[in-house]
């Protein structure tokens, strides 16, 4: 597992959020993924961004949170987007992991980079941020149906490792 430790910059989004398994359709990334056309936002100028708000391990299936996310431009006239939701992702360091697998596997990920990665590292887990789910590709165009999603795990220095 080839882990990177890099600064992110602050993103304003515009975000639909779902309750439920993050294992069934996510039919808000359809919504989503509508408007941000509509309203021209799509890459390279913007990015989608997965957040999962909770652990599938301590949280119950049907409760779990998940925001499907577009960035915005500066000046982006919210305002006239009133059936939307807006929020900013705070900028800071983050532990960046390049997934490439079949979608299902991305909690995988997440346990590696928690539960091994992180706490052979130099780092602990920055509870005050989110981890992001920039998606680079769209796993039904994919030839294999993986997905290629760059995992940022919000990270801080260990003060206990310094």
């Amino acid at each position: 597992m080839e882990i990177k430790v890099i600064e992110l910059p602050a993103y304003e989004v515009a975000y639909i959020r779902r309750t439920g398994s993050y294992f069934e359709h996510q039919g808000h990334w359809d919504q989503l993924l509508r408007w941000a056309f509509e309203n021209q936002l799509y890459p390279p100028q913007q990015s989608f961004i997965g957040i999962s708000l909770d652990n599938p391990q301590m949280v119950e299936g049907k409760d779990c949170r998940h925001d499907a996310c577009v960035t915005i431009p500066e000046g982006f006239p919210k305002e006239h987007h009133p059936d939307r939701q807006f929020k900013r992702l705070e900028e800071g360091s983050y532990a960046l992991y390049k997934f490439y697998d079949k979608p299902e596997k991305l909690s995988s990920a997440y346990s590696e980079l928690y539960e091994q990665w992180l706490p052979n590292s130099l780092y602990i887990a920055d509870e005050d941020r989110v981890p992001l789910e920039f998606n680079m590709n769209n796993p039904a165009e994919d030839p294999e149906g993986k997905c290629k999603v760059d995992l940022y795990i919000p990270v801080r220095k260990n003060k206990a490792q310094l």
